[in-house]
């Protein structure tokens, strides 16, 4: 496993790596644009350890050595001692390339690089980097402490020796992996993000509300959350790029993103996180908004 991890991004996914890597024994080296955020990121990585103990999943001693082993900080030069560095930030291959590209200026020449994408071409961000070779994909779950799967994911120029450190990482973290070819969307998204669509699809023409929408497919199929709610999780602005990721390099009309999807983004209804999506969170209980 890596001694020491370089995480880029406090965010939601970004600090659950953070999280699951520090309690098994990694130093952790998370970065962010905002101490805001990983003032935040090191409050809910607390709580969340807290609750896992609780419930009786960690061991209480385990919280305090695991935190003391997490240094956050604003400056890329924080990850000159990492052996791997993985980019957790927003669903942009923009975004991703230049993050990538200051990571590495900043990395020793013989560590690996990793991407926490959820649906963009790992070849194609490997191959803005100076290690295409020691670079893979390595997909979370969210939320990643709870969530037993990562999908492993080669560029064209990933190594079977580069593929196997991140098998045996994401192993030590207690999680099952999935290998999926570097196509769209990998295996999850690919199959995950058009039965949300559809679902908006299905409100945007009236078929059916939030609350039957949800209650069908919960009680109908055995989902735990219904795909709106669990949309309205994911982040509508993340499904929304996962989408146009689908739609862009597959060109295919099926995967194109439904106008309503595409409103709510546009006004800021990004879900759970914004407090409104297809359910208003206000109060105590979620609330359909249609």
């Amino acid at each position: 496993m890596f001694k020491t991890i370089g995480v880029i991004g406090a965010g939601q996914m970004g600090h659950g790596i953070a999280h699951v890597s520090a309690l098994a024994g990694a130093q952790v080296r998370l970065l962010d644009t905002a101490e805001s955020a990983l003032d935040d990121a090191m409050e809910r990585i607390a709580d969340y350890m807290a609750k896992q103990a609780a419930r009786g999943q960690i061991d209480k001693s385990e919280i305090d050595p695991a935190l003391g082993r997490i240094v956050t900080g604003t400056d890329y030069a924080m990850l000159y001692d990492c052996d791997m560095v993985i980019e957790s930030a927003t669903e942009s291959e923009v975004v991703k390339r230049e993050i990538l590209k200051t990571a590495i200026q900043n990395m020793l020449p013989d560590a690996y690089l990793s991407t926490n994408t959820s649906s963009i071409s790992i070849t194609r961000l490997a191959a803005n980097t100076d290690r295409p070779e020691r670079f893979c994909g390595c997909h979370f779950m969210n939320p990643v402490p709870a969530m037993p799967l990562v999908e492993l994911i080669r560029g064209l120029a990933t190594t079977d020796a580069t593929f196997e450190k991140f098998k045996e990482f994401t192993e030590a973290l207690g999680k099952t992996v999935a290998v999926s070819e570097d196509f769209p969307g990998f295996i999850v998204n690919r199959i995950l993000l058009p039965m949300i669509n559809e679902a908006i699809y299905t409100l945007y023409e009236g078929v059916g509300s939030v609350s039957a929408i949800d209650t069908a497919m919960k009680l109908g199929t055995r989902h735990p959350k219904g795909p709106l709610e669990l949309a309205d999780f994911i982040g509508l602005d993340t499904c929304l790029a996962i989408l146009s990721v689908l739609h862009g390099d597959l060109a295919d009309a099926k995967y194109r993103p439904c106008p309503l999807l595409v409103k709510y983004v546009e006004a800021g209804w990004l879900g759970v996180k914004t407090g409104r999506g297809f359910y208003d969170y206000a109060g105590d209980t979620p609330r359909p908004t249609r």
